[in-house]
């Protein structure tokens, strides 16, 4: 069975020294108990850093054969790499950016330089223990470098890379000096997952404006690779926190009884220090309701545990010094003899802590800023699986409001919308209680944290499993390659159809500036040299520009989809064709051409085209939507066609199409063997027209009537090339 080599930051361990001895504990976070819960028969590896700095040789050398029996690999840094890598780079750039605060990014290329340093760290260390039929799962913002740096070692490796924090939407993302390179660094991996489809749909974004990749549902091209891109919402251990006494060890002690003797309704809010969990604000709200609901007064506690996190940063410290005085004016206020309006806590609690205050309290108050899931929310909810009472009252910016929509959502900037929910939390009969919470229990017990690890590798194998079956593009030795080329070497008489752009050359946003290169040229030429071959280019490329690029290879053509057709030397035009509608069109595009800048018309002999190659996407499908149904009055009484093509809508005469451009050589004489490639729409017309038994390709992964599909340009020039030299 093949491995599975897991990389975050962290190795799932804690080690102490105490009296010159190492101890190690593992770690209980979601992401090991997700991953340790994987099928046995996959043998995992773990590589990070063990949460130490190790100066000493003999430490070093101590850790790594203790870790190795736990088939741990430690990658060890500097407490100069600590500061600029992970307090730097990981926590002081991509966190708070990623995060929307963009007033706490500190741009500092010191920083950058070391997450370069550190993620080439981690790739030597991956590079040492690789093989070539293993799987690699890159995890979080720490190590967005490592699958590209991987795959340049390893290029046929299947790696996977998630994201556990939120992915900012483009006009934030932009902003980074280094957006480019943690695009491509991430655009390594072969499947990338995010907890929410917002997350996705702004990388995709990001990939699309900055790299220049454009996604058909979720799948990049990327040269000879195709990258899945989804959504795999984070679980919890659903059990762990239904029946906690099963995961407690029976001599330890619970604090339950300090909350439970308290006759108040408890409102229960656990976070780490952060600025992104709303801490302060959340105390404001919950000061502003006693204000405005003074009969509560006396008879709720809101207990607040945080978390300590980066104490020795200035954000941090001064974040505590905020909430802790708004945590003293408020107890100012209100606290009496018998009651405390608030528990603050700052300080972790263990399991069994947690899971009685998730028992007992009546309300959780979750309402991060920003949080790319906010497993806490999922923990309350697991909790209440024997009684079916409680109120989950969480931020609609945090992950998991995609998945518990029957909490109650709040935005939580809106002081006002949190006071509203807390009194209609309190008031909320026991009936809806249990029907909210038997909702959001059902759908986590399907979705628990074995489930996502399970369902994300799985994908990862069908991807890698999909891109196996694309047999013309990534294995010469497939048998369906091989069958071509043997028919191809048996033939006397082979007629070989080209599409021209996407095909042959990569799309640029100058339509102008994609001038066969020398190597096509090459290519093109020694297929015209074997006299056992017709060549044929077939195009919406104006005759003009085909003849200025193509003419020395003395090959036939077909421009403007089948307008003019050229046998030998001359070219010649298809009859019954007029240009005489072009004077009422032509203001249609012009006006789409203004409302749209970037985008551009050309005019051929007989068509119309508007490029909008350079504009956003979205614009663009608006744009098109806006006037399809204009174009399509206008000509529907002129026999004319409108052709959508790849980022072009063509108008043009009906009855052309490059299908029946294909009649002029398919008719000519018996082929013993036909070969067709194209990229776009236009290209299925040549592939409906041809027999059975021709070998018809499309480029790119997009549903085609062809029988096979190949990912890039290069991968045609490959194959092209490997049957010049058959």
């Amino acid at each position: 069975m093949a491995r599975l080599i897991i990389i975050s930051n962290r190795l799932p361990i804690t080690i102490n020294k105490k009296d010159g001895e190492l101890f190690y504990h593992p770690s209980a976070g979601g992401l090991a108990t997700g991953l340790n819960s994987l099928a046995y028969d996959i043998d995992k590896i773990w590589v990070g850093w063990p949460g130490k700095t190790i100066d000493e040789d003999w430490e070093k050398t101590a850790i790594q054969k203790s870790l190795e029996d736990k088939n741990l690999i430690p990658v060890f840094l500097s407490e100069k790499e600590k500061e600029l890598y992970y307090d730097g780079f990981s926590n002081k750039v991509i966190w708070p950016h990623f995060h929307y605060f963009t007033q706490y990014t500190t741009y500092k290329d010191e920083f950058w330089k070391s997450y370069q340093e550190v993620n080439q760290k981690f790739a030597e260390a991956v590079e040492k223990i690789i093989l070539p039929d293993d799987i690699v799962w890159v995890h979080d913002y720490q190590l967005m470098l490592l699958p590209h740096l991987i795959r340049k070692k390893s290029p046929k490796i299947s790696i996977g890379f998630f994201l556990h924090i939120p992915f900012p939407s483009y006009e934030v993302f932009r902003i980074l000096p280094w957006r480019k390179e943690i695009l491509e660094g991430v655009l390594g991996a072969d499947q990338i997952g995010f907890h929410t489809f917002g997350y996705m749909r702004h990388f995709l974004s990001a990939v699309y404006r900055i790299v220049g990749h454009e996604h058909d549902l979720g799948k990049l091209t990327i040269q000879n690779r195709i990258v899945n891109v989804d959504v795999y919402p984070m679980g919890i251990n659903y059990q762990k926190y239904a029946y906690p006494k099963n995961f407690i060890p029976k001599n330890e002690t619970t604090e339950e009884e300090q909350f439970t003797k308290k006759e108040v309704q408890l409102i229960l809010s656990i976070d780490r220090l952060d600025y992104t969990k709303g801490i302060p604000e959340r105390i404001k709200a919950y000061a502003q309701f006693l204000e405005t609901y003074p009969e509560y007064v006396g008879k709720i506690t809101l207990v607040m545990i945080v978390v300590p996190s980066r104490s020795n940063v200035d954000q941090y410290q001064e974040l505590k010094e905020e909430v802790e005085k708004l945590v003293g004016r408020l107890m100012g206020i209100y606290s009496s003899f018998n009651w405390d309006p608030i528990l603050y806590f700052y300080r972790s609690f263990s399991f069994a802590d947690l899971s009685s205050l998730y028992r007992i309290a009546d309300i959780a108050l979750i309402t991060p800023l920003r949080d790319g899931m906010n497993l806490v929310a999922k923990e309350f909810i697991a909790s209440k699986e024997i009684s079916k009472k409680g109120v989950l009252i969480l931020s609609e910016m945090a992950g998991a409001s995609d998945e518990l929509t029957d909490a109650i959502i709040v935005n939580p900037h809106d002081i006002n919308d949190i006071v509203s929910a807390l009194h209609k939390a309190l008031n909320m009969s026991e009936e809806d209680q249990e029907r909210r919470l038997k909702t959001m229990q059902d759908r986590m017990k399907l979705r628990t944290v074995s489930n996502w690890a399970e369902t994300f590798i799985y994908d990862q194998m069908k991807i890698a499993e999909y891109q196996n079956k694309m047999v013309l593009t990534l294995k010469k030795g497939a048998s369906e390659r091989e069958k071509l080329i043997h028919h191809f070497q048996q033939a006397q008489n082979r007629l070989i159809i080209l599409d021209y752009d996407g095909t042959l050359m990569d799309f640029k946003t100058d339509p102008k500036a994609v001038i066969p290169d020398d190597e096509l040229m090459n290519i093109l030429l020694n297929i015209k040299k074997d006299k056992k071959n017709k060549l044929v280019i077939i195009s919406g490329r104006d005759k003009e520009t085909l003849n200025e690029w193509m003419s020395p290879l003395e090959i036939d053509m077909a421009a403007e989809h089948g307008v003019w057709i050229k046998k030998g030397k001359d070219w010649k035009v298809s009859r019954n064709l007029f240009k005489s509608w072009k004077k009422k069109v032509r203001p249609v595009l012009e006006d789409l051409v203004e409302r749209t800048p970037g985008s551009f018309i050309e005019e051929k002999d007989y068509s119309l085209a508007w490029h909008y190659r350079k504009i956003d996407k979205d614009l663009s499908e608006k744009r098109i939507r806006e006037y399809r149904d204009v174009l399509l009055y206008l000509t529907a009484n002129l026999d004319l066609q409108v052709l959508e093509g790849n980022k072009v809508v063509e108008i043009k005469n009906a009855g052309v199409n490059k299908g029946k451009a294909t009649l002029n050589w398919l008719r000519q004489q018996h082929w013993d063997f036909i070969l067709a490639i194209g990229d776009d729409h236009t290209d299925e017309d040549i592939f409906k027209v041809l027999p059975k038994n021709a070998y018809t390709i499309k480029v790119g992964i997009q549903k085609t009537i062809a029988k096979f599909n190949i990912l890039s340009v290069q991968d045609v020039r490959e194959l092209l090339k490997e049957l010049n030299a058959s």
